[in-house]
This record gives structure tokens, C-alpha cells and sequence, in this order.
């Protein structure tokens, strides 16, 4: 108003329109806190993280691929259940369906044990019906590599 040029918001949002995590199966040392559950309702996007990282369970290493990695997107309402399914938009290159569809139930099982999340009302208002991707990496050390 005082300045004779274009008004520019100073506005530094953290996150953007999609909020997007990964999961490692094996967090580094310096992660390791951020894998552990909280022990109270879900009040920030902190908090929803680490939960979501919590309820990774992989497939068993006889089934597993070293170094795959796997993204998919759903939104959540109000509530803390999920509006839909998952839906798969990334699967390691070259790998065969049988070892994607072994991925795919996993990460399915995983959030399905977890739901429905536990959000504050100012948390559940703010996440409802915005996409969120997660990207799994297996990033264990197998004896075998199914390809």
C-alpha cells in the first residue's frame, strides 16, 4: 500500500499442496524416533507421519525385493478412515507383476491395520481430502533378490 510495486505475500508455507512421505523398512539411527508411534491423538502433520511410517509392514524377505520401491496416493476424511483405496503411481522398473502385487497387499495390510487414525478435530479439518503419497523403500539387506 505504501510501496509502489506488487503486493507479494510473505507467507513460507512448509508443505505443499500434497504432502508426501517416505517410508524406509530399516530407518537410519538418526530416524529411528521419527518411525515410533505416538502415544496421543494425531495433532500435526509430525504426528500423522510418524504414525503412517509406524505401521509399515513389509512382506517377508523370502518375497521381498532388495531395493524396491513403491508410491501410492489416498486421501483421509475427518474421521481418520481413508476415502478409498490406495491408489498404486510408482513401482520399481523391470520388476515382475506377482512382486508388485506382493508390495501392493503389504502396504495395503498395513495402512488397513492402522485405520481409522486417531485425529485431533483441528488436524482431521485440516487433512481432510488432501491427497497424500507415501513412497516405500526396501531398502533391506537380502541374502536373495527376486526378480
Amino acid at each position: 500500500m505504501f510501496n509502489h510495486g506488487p503486493c507479494i505475500p510473505e507467507i513460507d508455507y512448509p508443505y505443499g499442496e500434497n504432502l508426501q512421505l517416505t517410508v524406509q523398512t530399516v530407518p537410519s539411527k538418526d530416524d529411528q524416533a521419527k518411525y515410533q508411534k505416538p502415544d496421543h491423538d494425531l495433532d500435526n502433520i509430525g504426528d500423522l507421519f510418524a504414525e503412517l511410517r509406524s505401521c509399515w509392514s513389509p512382506p517377508p524377505a523370502d518375497a521381498a525385493r532388495q531395493g524396491m520401491q513403491m508410491s501410492v496416493r489416498f486421501s483421509f476424511k475427518k474421521s481418520g478412515e481413508m476415502i478409498g483405496p490406495p491408489r498404486l503411481t510408482f513401482a520399481t522398473a523391470g520388476v515382475p507383476a506377482d512382486t508388485r502385487d506382493t508390495y501392493l497387499k503389504a502396504i495395503n495390510a498395513s495402512l488397513n491395520a492402522c485405520i481409522p487414525l486417531k485425529f485431533t478435530g483441528n488436524l482431521g479439518g485440516a487433512l481432510a481430502g488432501r491427497p497424500i503419497a507415501i513412497r516405500y523403500v526396501d531398502n533391506r539387506e537380502l541374502k536373495h533378490s527376486n526378480n
